[in-house]
């Protein structure tokens, strides 16, 4: 239900770009230095089962990657792709959902989805 998203995704790579500035939508403000990465989940399901309480949860987040200044394309893909990287090493399927620059401020952003299976 609560999937571990800063213990999977904040890695030597991922950190190197974005340093602990990695949290839960609404956590991160828009003004925090950057880049950053906020994450947020979108659904969830219980395995739920007739015999016994459910035994685990399969929950889809959402990861955005943030950054900013005019040549911060190629940086946001950079940290999409440790994010990516990240997921990868763990087995947690993700795609890509989101692509663009904000144009009220500016940043660049990579949103992807993730798939987490987690035991209760």
């Amino acid at each position: 239900m609560f999937p571990k998203v800063f213990r999977t995704i904040h890695t030597p790579a991922v950190e190197a770009i974005v340093g602990d500035r990695i949290g839960r939508h609404g956590f991160v403000k828009q003004t925090e230095k950057r880049p950053y990465i906020t994450w947020q989940i979108i659904s969830g399901q219980p395995f739920d089962n007739l015999s016994s309480a459910p035994t685990g949860d399969f929950t889809t987040v959402q990861i955005d990657c943030y950054c900013g200044g005019d040549n911060a394309d190629g940086q946001v893909e950079a940290l999409a792709t440790a994010v990516r990287a990240a997921l990868d090493a763990d087995l947690i399927c993700n795609r890509l959902v989101v692509n663009n620059r904000d144009p009220d401020t500016g940043l660049f952003r990579v949103g992807m989805e993730a798939d987490f299976i987690d035991q209760r």
